[in-house]
């Protein structure tokens, strides 16, 4: 624990260090919100230190365009000290705190390991009962796996990674103290969120490739990614109401809204996590933190792996083969579901958290502009 409130302490400093350099010359003011986040502070605490790193999107425009960058002197790296110290607000923040070194032991050998061996458990749990190979159930799910079984053991995953992440956000919201978030704050800072403004590199050309290019590429692949895993949720919702509302029992159509918003989102969770396992192995070493790239690639294959399986189960549901299908997506889902508190997907909730405050501050008085005045 000791050890961890060094490295906290240390990140915090180096943000502080950069953004003491970058407030005096202000090249980068107009590329994203945390420059002028930045210019209402003279100096940089812990709580400004962990808000300016989850309002950062690492788009790495500021980097390229920055003349103190490596090799000069002042080593100036904003990518990098802001991803640095955004994993150290995760573990700082996690709920409950003793679980927050996950966040350094989450990489990609962690999350295949799990989801593959709750895979293997499935499987052999069937195996066990007979029922890993039988005649088609024309797409029964619940014949294998009963209905109420499931929404137990996904229902208590799925709550326990909302309420580890939303009393994570508590705690790191009441520590910045912004103020009322006005409904027109809240509605521009989701706007922000949902539209990813800040992957545009402050000027619409979008973030820089290795190369030193603009491309828009990774916030595309950023938007198949989460509107995938959004189409997927939606159709998990709309089967819910199917069920428990109108009694309308699975399986369902291949043309129902269920498995069509389900197909397309499984879809979106194919192209968006591949195109950014592609971007990541090819990203500058000085973008981001390297260190932090094995956490990255875990969550992105668990979800195409989530999603590739689903789709194949989709394919063979009316087949004998239903059954083994079935069992190795849930174990990938269950896998991503269990890590979800204590992986990459921290960074959406942080980071929404961060633009709600920005949006706060931005509707009140400058007190260093009228103290200039």
């Amino acid at each position: 624990m000791q050890q961890l409130e060094t490295l906290i302490r240390q990140a915090e400093a180096e943000v502080g260090r950069q953004m003491q350099v970058c407030n005096a010359c202000r090249y980068c003011e107009t590329f994203c919100a945390v420059f002028p986040a930045m210019t209402r502070r003279l100096s940089f605490d812990a709580a400004d230190a962990h808000y300016l790193a989850n309002l950062c999107h690492n788009c790495g425009a500021c980097l390229h365009a920055c003349q103190y960058a490596p090799p000069h002197d002042f080593a100036i790296n904003v990518p990098r000290a802001m991803a640095q110290l955004r994993v150290r607000t995760y573990e700082e923040f996690a709920w409950p705190r003793s679980l927050g070194g996950l966040y350094r032991r989450n990489g990609l050998a962690v999350a295949l390991a799990t989801g593959l061996g709750l895979a293997v458990f499935l499987v052999l749990l069937l195996a066990m009962r007979g029922n890993l190979w039988h005649e088609p159930l024309a797409g029964n799910f619940y014949a294998v796996f009963p209905h109420n079984t499931l929404v137990a053991m996904f229902g208590i995953v799925f709550l326990w990674a909302i309420l580890a992440l939303g009393m994570g956000a508590k705690r790191f919201w009441q520590g910045q103290s912004p103020g009322d978030a006005l409904p027109g704050a809240r509605a521009e800072a989701l706007h922000d969120a949902l539209t990813l403004k800040y992957l545009d590199g402050g000027h619409g050309d979008g973030c820089n490739d290795e190369d030193d290019r603009f491309t828009l590429r990774r916030r595309r692949f950023h938007h198949f990614t989460f509107y995938g895993f959004m189409l997927c949720f939606a159709a998990t919702c709309v089967a819910t109401v199917y069920h428990y509302v109108f009694g309308w029992h699975a399986p369902y159509a291949f043309t129902s809204l269920p498995v069509i918003l389900g197909t397309l989102g499984g879809i979106g969770l194919l192209v968006g996590p591949a195109g950014l396992w592609w971007l990541n192995a090819r990203r500058h070493p000085l973008h981001g933190d390297p260190s932090q790239r094995p956490m990255d690639r875990g969550f992105i294959a668990l979800l195409f792996a989530s999603s590739l399986t689903g789709l194949i189960l989709l394919a063979v549901r009316d087949t004998g083969a239903m059954g083994l299908a079935l069992a190795v997506h849930l174990g990938f889902v269950m896998a991503l579901f269990l890590t979800l508190p204590y992986g990459k997907f921290a960074h959406a909730v942080y980071r929404v958290a961060a633009l709600l405050k920005y949006q706060v501050e931005r509707r009140q008085p400058n007190r260093l502009q009228l103290g200039a005045d």
